[in-house]
């Protein structure tokens, strides 16, 4: 496959803002909105805002990405959260980048509507994506689920999936409970592994299960690491599982965690 070029910005000068008062945790988003916006007024540029996650003065560098932004904005849909995230979309991005140039799969458990798969595979060369991505999830909830339901969970998800995903042979949709399906239908060699399953019993579950066939150079993201609210969990039985093998979760800005393989 040709990897995605990098392209000198039109100006190297301007430094693109992006301002999306998209948020969790707090009971007054207006109100923190118009706080953001004043403070940027203050702030040398380079802002970015959104997804709980307030910098300046940084280079915002995926926007400068062009096969990126084509990848993003062709998949960002009338959902705000898409839009939000574009930076924790980039770190996969990035990841997928190196991991598409070393052996093994690519693997997603918790792959909901499948944007970030989608993106991804985009960035990286659309219906031609040169490896397989492994896309897990239950596309359904239920009361008995230990993890939070999201508003398109629901007997039509997965059909709807699929159906975004005809056209691109490479792509695997997988329906399944974690570890169970694992055991059922997984590859045997990984370079790159996204974990968003927002519940820590499935992600130790699913890294017990797939950490080890992980390649060398290979990377892990782990979405939910970072955050701390009804997340927080999940980094404090990850972070042993991680210390009893000699590793260290990076932990990003973004909230993502990133793990690279020995």
């Amino acid at each position: 496959m040709q990897l995605p070029k990098l392209t000198p910005p039109a100006d190297p000068h301007v430094v693109q803002d992006f301002f999306v008062p998209v948020f969790w945790g707090i009971t007054d988003a207006d109100e923190i909105a118009a706080f953001a916006r004043a403070m940027a007024k203050r702030m040398a540029g380079g802002v970015h805002f959104a997804d709980n996650f307030l910098s300046w003065g940084r280079n915002n560098s995926m926007f400068d990405d062009q096969p990126f932004m084509t990848a993003w904005q062709g998949n960002l849909g009338d959902h705000a959260i898409d839009q939000a995230t574009v930076w924790r979309r980039y770190i996969l991005a990035c990841a997928g980048y190196h991991a598409v140039q070393i052996e093994g799969d690519f693997v997603e458990c918790g792959c909901y509507r499948g944007t970030a798969v989608k993106v991804v595979v985009d960035y990286l060369g659309g219906p031609e994506f040169p490896r397989q991505f492994w896309a897990y999830d239950l596309f359904e909830h239920d009361d008995s689920d230990p993890h939070h339901a999201m508003p398109e969970h629901g007997p039509d998800l997965h059909a709807q999936v699929q159906a975004r995903f005809a056209g691109y042979p490479t792509v695997r949709i997988v329906r399944g409970r974690i570890p169970e399906v694992l055991r059922a239908e997984a590859p045997q060699k990984i370079s790159y592994l996204h974990l968003d399953l927002n519940q820590v019993g499935a992600e130790l579950a699913a890294l017990e299960m797939l950490f080890d066939r992980v390649v060398p150079g290979g990377i892990v993201i782990l979405d939910d690491y970072e955050w701390s609210m009804g997340y927080r969990p999940q980094k404090l039985a990850e972070d042993p599982w991680f210390d009893a093998r000699n590793y260290r979760v990076f932990p990003l800005p973004t909230g993502q965690g990133l793990v690279l393989k020995r």
